[in-house]
């Protein structure tokens, strides 16, 4: 195992040095992202998934960072496997020690999105709730980024119909019901 990343390197290469705007490859499949972040960063990925990373606890862009590590790396590098889903506790208690400390405030309006994902990927329905809370004091703050608040009601939606992400179910290995079969056959029902 080589040498871990630092928090600087993953906010890096994931804000692309612009931590303002958007990147396409966030939210698309983009097998060579996928693999460039595999490269780079699966040591790190591994380490944080172990519990390691936690002195990168120092501040919120540092917290951010371990964030992204487990909540976005491992989707990148394990897509379509239950593997992929594998850092979402260790996000979940990232992102909820960091808002409930309020240091998300000291984060750009971008930035805070990935302190927000954590929960609207919980399959829980408080957490879905107290993402689109935060999504929708986001969307206040900044207009612009409206379109995250959208999706957060959306994944709300999912989990107070099903309790879960049937999309997920493949990856996990779970049987999906009738209900879900029929629900996944729609167009966009994935996420």
């Amino acid at each position: 195992m080589g040498e871990p990343a630092t928090p600087a390197d993953v906010l890096t290469v994931w804000f692309g040095g612009e931590p303002h705007a958007p990147r396409r490859q966030w939210f698309a499949k983009d097998p060579a992202f996928d693999r460039e972040i595999a490269r780079r960063f699966g040591d790190t990925v591994e380490l944080a998934l172990a519990g390691g990373l936690t002195d990168w606890n120092a501040g919120p862009t540092e917290r951010l960072a371990r964030l992204i590590v487990l909540d976005q790396f491992t989707r990148q590098i394990h897509r379509g496997s239950a593997r992929a889903f594998a850092g979402d506790p260790l996000a979940r208690a990232e992102a909820i020690a960091l808002l409930d400390a309020g240091q998300d405030r000291a984060l750009t309006p971008l930035q805070r999105v990935f302190v927000l994902l954590p929960l609207e990927h919980a399959e829980d329905l408080p957490l879905q709730q107290r993402a689109v809370a935060g999504f929708a004091a986001l969307a206040d703050q900044a207009p612009d980024l409206a379109g995250y608040r959208d999706y957060a009601h959306r994944h709300l939606a999912v989990i107070e119909r099903f309790g879960r992400f049937p999309h997920r179910n493949r990856d996990l290995g779970r049987r999906s019901s009738a209900a879900e079969r029929a629900f996944l056959a729609q167009p966009g029902s994935g996420f």
